[in-house]
């Protein structure tokens, strides 16, 4: 495949050779034959939405007003007394929003499937079933979570347990003091099905300041004693940073040392940790959308340079530099929590993914440059998924 006149990161217009699902060549661009036309397109790896809740989308529904109430536990209520009676059933609601995360740009994705007494492993399936009508366009990860809470109703342990059985490769936890009220156990059931199954940990924190912080040392802890580097990540954690200066580079570091990864869904909370510290400091951090408009939320369209416009305003970032290194989160950043074949980003100014070498996972968007492309958001895109154009015109190909 050869993709002509692109810009790479905004750069100088080039020509890209794929062979395989590898980037061969990038060369100053020359008129000649293409596979891709580029039309001076600005060139990106394509997106990776490493938090997104494939499994309760209403996504392409009608729009219904929100009905839920403050609190975890109110909204899984609310989740759980409306997710059945959806206008279409659960799996086309979740393979269709997938596709429209194809077709927007987004080849890489970690997306919860909430299993408990109440769905079983209904929901997971249903995302089971999308991960694999699109595997030749995506690659999908699948966490099994217990967004209820895993030991306030009995008989949720074994629904995750059989959920890692059945194909999920991630276990999620969340809020172990304040859902669980018992973090000891919450952790100890996490940890010991990532260690049954040999699976990564992905945990969920609402919990504000030093509750949060509390449960954030629960986690250091067991990382450093079962030298689990790698192997977690740590979602939301909005409040982290609220406590003090001290506090906040303390957990930084630990992060750094035991590649303790972070999400975010760009939420506009006064008390994050420092996007930039954390990047200059060697964290993994990628970005989600969570919810896609459904009984959590009205938030959501399938679409994370929307999300990236959304964090680098939440973040308050005016200076290009800042607003580019929210579209290195938005690849490559989310890519190094899926892969570890994929390194951390270097630093406040690495713009990675585009080399010869690396995996042929692109996006071609209009714009002038990179942050007037966060800005405007064009829709005249091309996505390249291991070298095959999987989506053009914001439409998925059909094969």
């Amino acid at each position: 495949m050869v993709i002509n006149d692109v810009r790479p990161w905004g750069g100088a217009r080039s020509d890209v050779e794929v062979r395989g699902d590898r980037i061969a060549a990038v060369r100053p661009h020359s008129p000649g034959p293409a596979t891709v036309e580029g039309r001076g397109r600005l060139l990106f790896p394509a997106f990776s939405d490493v938090h997104v809740h494939l499994d309760s989308t209403r996504i392409g529904l009608p729009f219904r007003p929100h009905t839920g109430g403050p609190g975890v536990v109110a909204m899984m209520t609310n989740d759980r007394e409306n997710w059945r009676t959806a206008e279409v059933p659960l799996p086309e609601r979740v393979a269709g929003t997938l596709e429209r995360m194809i077709a927007h740009g987004t080849t890489r994705v970690r997306s919860y499937a909430q299993v408990d007494v109440d769905c079983e492993l209904e929901k997971l399936d249903a995302v089971l079933a999308a991960r694999e009508k699109f595997a030749d366009q995506a690659e999908v990860q699948v966490m099994a979570f217990a967004q209820a809470g895993i030991l306030r109703e009995p008989g949720t342990l074994d629904v995750l347990d059989a959920a890692m059985r059945s194909g999920a490769t991630v276990i999620g936890g969340i809020d172990p003091c304040t859902l669980d009220r018992d973090p000891k156990g919450h952790l100890d059931a996490v940890f010991g099905l990532a260690e049954k199954h040999q699976a990564e940990i992905d945990i969920h924190l609402h919990e504000p300041g030093h509750l949060g912080l509390f449960s954030t040392d629960l986690v250091i802890e067991r990382v450093r004693a079962l030298d689990m580097r790698g192997k977690v990540t740590m979602s939301h954690a909005y409040d982290l940073g609220s406590i003090s200066e001290s506090v906040s580079r303390r957990v930084i570091d630990d992060f750094a040392a035991l590649d303790i990864a972070m999400t975010t869904v760009a939420p506009s909370a006064a008390g994050q940790l420092s996007l930039l510290d954390l990047v200059a400091s060697g964290v993994r951090i990628g970005l989600g959308e969570d919810g896609q408009r459904d009984y959590w939320s009205p938030y959501g369209n399938c679409d994370l340079l929307d999300r990236t416009w959304q964090l680098a305003f939440t973040r308050g970032f005016r200076q290009d530099a800042h607003i580019e290194l929210a579209l290195a989160v938005a690849t490559m950043g989310g890519a190094s929590i899926m892969s570890h074949d994929v390194p951390r980003l270097a630093g406040v100014s690495d713009r990675p993914g585009l080399a010869v070498g690396d995996r042929a996972d692109l996006v071609l968007v209009d714009g002038e440059t990179p942050t007037s492309a966060v800005m405007d958001r064009g829709r005249d895109r091309t996505v390249v998924h291991d070298g095959v154009v999987v989506a053009d015109g914001l439409s998925v190909v059909k094969r």
